[in-house]
């Protein structure tokens, strides 16, 4: 089997957040990897990765990073596929990760998501796998529609919800 999808991470310190879009990936049967991998300490192996990922068959990039976040940039700069960013609350809340990640310079985009998103992050990993895979399609509908379903049920269960002045 090989991977759809690469999550990389710059740390294990990551996969709590990371396990998330992999969780997803997972219940949808996409076929991922994960690694760890730091722009600052491994570059050479972030460079092989990043420069073999598409011959492995690779969609799409999964890339979180915190603090000085270059991973997903970095990697973005030697690819053809698409590359997700995922900022990690490591400091400033997260919004040092957000902004490196975001802020990329013409011809190098990264789409991002917010700050420890990775469920978003694999959902749209799953999106664009789906633009050309019916059967991944398929699975992203149901479970959109599961969302739908959930607040359905919320509304319900929020009419027992007894106050002194609600009117609903």
């Amino acid at each position: 089997m090989q991977p759809k999808v690469s999550i990389i991470m710059g740390s294990t310190s990551d996969l709590p957040v990371m396990k998330k879009a992999a969780d997803f990936l997972n219940d949808l049967k996409i076929p991922f990897e994960i690694n760890a991998l730091s722009a600052h300490r491994t570059p050479e192996q972030v460079e092989a990765f990043a420069k073999s990922a598409e011959d492995r068959g690779v969609k799409v990039i999964i890339a979180a990073a915190g603090m000085a976040a270059h991973l997903p940039g970095v990697i973005a700069s030697m690819v053809k596929i698409p590359v997700i960013g995922v900022p990690i609350k490591a400091s400033l809340d997260g919004l040092d990760a957000l902004l490196a990640i975001v802020q990329m310079p013409p011809g190098i985009p990264v789409a991002t998501v917010g700050i420890d998103g990775a469920q978003n992050a694999g959902i749209l990993a799953a999106q664009m796998i789906a633009t050309g895979d019916a059967e991944t399609s398929a699975k992203l509908a149901d479970f959109k529609e599961s969302l739908k379903e959930k607040i359905v049920k919320a509304n319900e269960a929020l009419k027992e919800v007894t106050y002194e002045y609600k009117t609903n």
